[in-house]
């Protein structure tokens, strides 16, 4: 039992500490993939020592003492980097628990430049979206291979191989190991966001499986959202991408019923709404809001969350308010899912039958086409007009384009519902 907690501790450590781990140590052997061998031998290593020596006080500091010995063993054998290795080994051999509270101050001396490095590496833009997906959870959520492989759903070897080919294109590629500054740093924080945006949605509404839902991918990206907040303060999309995380995690609680159905956004309980994640994401708002003008993408989308947050009930939602930014982000994106949604909003600010005329102008692009949502949608709108059965129709239509089971389970009921209600 106790070996068992041991090796829980020893994964929540992990999980902390890999990122900045792996950060420090690229910056020392300027090569991701030997960076993260290196971590991974010191977690083997803490995994076969700790459960006898008990987890040390300072556990980042002492994988890191690990790590950087190794370091100088792969640099001696293949005579890499001959300039850092005595400095390298004269600073491994002084740690001793006396000089521990040294060598933390080492580590911490370019962690913010380390973390970022990391990002910006693993989200690089030579990248496909898939490998710099699986490369960001691999190096900076801490998550394993097969972790990944189940978030998503795809086989295990799939995601070792985008994981190999992407380190082997960032090698090839030559990407340099410097922090970008300015208008560079600027023009490579999109591949970064669009990362983190697609991790949290895939938690948030889950594309396949038979759960709606995955908690600990929304975790993650929530996760690396702030840290990137702290490292580039002064960028507005970061704050209102981390406003639009928060503001979507809060609800999260109140998604699921007791067997795990999905709950729609106004028939759910907003009591269960977490608060404090309100708080934070409408604080991260107002910051991205105070920083940029016009509104970015992110932050106009966590400005439609926000109306949503603000009120108490469903029928209190500022649904013109909710059109007229949806109105801002078709202008910005020209992205027909972003339509779509804007009809919604229209259908609850002006009525179904609006809603249903921009829906209808939508059927036909070719975007959509095999877009759930969208007869899922028009099912909806038209159930409301009373046209039971071209929306039962429209659902049945829907739950066979829908690849997660919750989320069928959910459009065949409504079919159901509405072959019902056509009967009476």
């Amino acid at each position: 039992m106790a070996e068992a907690t041991t090796r829980k501790a020893i994964e929540a450590v992990w999980r902390i500490e890999s990122a900045q781990l792996i950060g420090g140590l690229m910056r020392v052997v300027r090569d991701v993939g030997l960076a993260e061998d290196l971590a991974q031998e010191a977690l083997v290593t803490a995994l076969e020592r700790w459960p006898e020596t008990g987890i040390p006080d300072n556990p980042g500091a002492w994988l890191m003492a690990t790590a950087k010995n190794r370091a100088i063993d792969q640099l001696r054998r293949h005579q890499m980097l001959e300039r850092k290795h005595g400095a390298l080994e004269e600073q491994a051999e002084a740690v001793t628990p006396a000089t521990a509270p040294d060598l933390e101050a080492a580590i911490d001396e370019n962690v913010g430049d380390d973390l970022l490095r990391l990002v910006l590496i693993a989200c690089h833009p030579v990248l496909s979206r898939e490998a710099r997906v699986a490369l960001t959870l691999r190096l900076l959520g801490g998550l394993t291979t097969d972790e990944i492989a189940r978030a998503f759903l795809v086989p295990e070897p799939t995601i070792a191989q985008r994981i190999v080919r992407a380190k082997r294109t960032l090698t090839e590629a030559q990407v340099p190991f410097e922090v970008p500054r300015g208008d560079d740093l600027s023009a490579r924080l999109p591949s970064v966001l669009e990362v983190l945006y697609l991790v949290f949605n895939e938690g948030y509404t889950a594309t396949r499986g038979d759960d709606w839902m995955r908690t600990e991918l929304c975790e993650d990206a929530l996760r690396l959202g702030r840290i990137l907040a702290e490292l580039v303060p002064e960028e507005a999309e970061v704050h209102g991408l981390v406003a639009l995380m928060e503001l979507q995690a809060s609800r999260m609680r109140a998604r699921l019923g007791p067997g795990g159905e999905p709950i729609l956004l106004l028939d759910q309980d907003r009591s269960r709404w977490d608060q404090l994640l309100v708080r934070r994401g409408l604080a991260a708002l107002a910051r991205a809001e105070a920083l940029a003008r016009p509104l970015g993408p992110y932050t106009l989308q966590a400005a439609i969350a926000a109306c949503h947050a603000r009120a108490r009930t469903g029928d209190e939602t500022d649904w013109k308010r909710i059109v007229a930014l949806y109105d801002a982000l078709v202008e910005l994106t020209h992205s027909p899912v972003v339509e779509l949604n804007r009809a919604v909003a229209v259908s609850m600010a002006f009525g179904p039958a609006a809603g249903l005329e921009l829906v209808d102008a939508l059927v036909d692009d070719p975007a959509l086409r095999a877009y759930h949502l969208l007869p899922s949608i028009r099912g909806d709108l038209l159930a409301k007009l009373g046209r039971t059965g071209e929306a039962r129709a429209e659902f049945e239509r829907a739950a066979l384009q829908a690849q997660n089971g919750r989320e069928r389970e959910l459009l065949l009921a409504r079919a159901k519902a509405c072959e019902t209600r056509g009967r009476s």
